[in-house]
């Protein structure tokens, strides 16, 4: 079961993102030349992070909440600054496709994608407490999402 629900959050996680990718664009806002700046900068910021989240997990990185059995605690590298790069990196390229979007849809499905991702980390984070006892620490040090906001006391 519980692989289950894993693999079906994965699934939604990805539904989204396409999402976000092939909705039509929107005409809630203008599209200009700032518009499109500020869309590729957030793009390259979520690619960076989630490119650095990956790597540095190596081979622990899985796409499902489940952490892998005997993977060592990522706290290095971009880890010693939010505990979970890879969907701070998620969200932040998913805002760049609704700035460049332009529509309502483009937001709701964000928002859906936010949501998505907030309850995944905290359905990970309680087997990360389970399996790692230095979590707790290194939670009450690190920012969820952003340095230094959702940490865990």
């Amino acid at each position: 079961m519980k692989r289950a629900l894993a693999s079906g959050l994965v699934f939604v996680q990805i539904v989204l993102l396409v999402g976000l990718l092939v909705l039509p664009h929107g005409t809630v806002w203008p599209v200009n030349g700032f518009v499109v700046a500020t869309a590729i900068a957030l793009i390259a910021v979520g690619v960076a992070l989630a490119v650095q989240g990956s790597t540095t997990l190596g081979p622990a990185m899985t796409a499902s909440p489940i952490p892998r059995d005997d993977a060592p605690l990522a706290t290095n590298g971009v880890y010693a600054v939010v505990r979970n790069p890879i969907y701070t990196g998620l969200m932040s390229g998913g805002l760049g496709l609704v700035v460049i979007g332009s529509s309502l849809m483009h937001v709701v499905v964000w928002v859906a994608l936010i949501g998505l991702l907030a309850g995944k980390t905290r359905w990970e984070e309680q087997m990360l407490f389970e399996e790692h006892p230095a979590y707790s620490d290194y939670a009450a040090r690190v920012g969820r999402f952003l340095p230094g906001v959702g940490r865990i006391r």
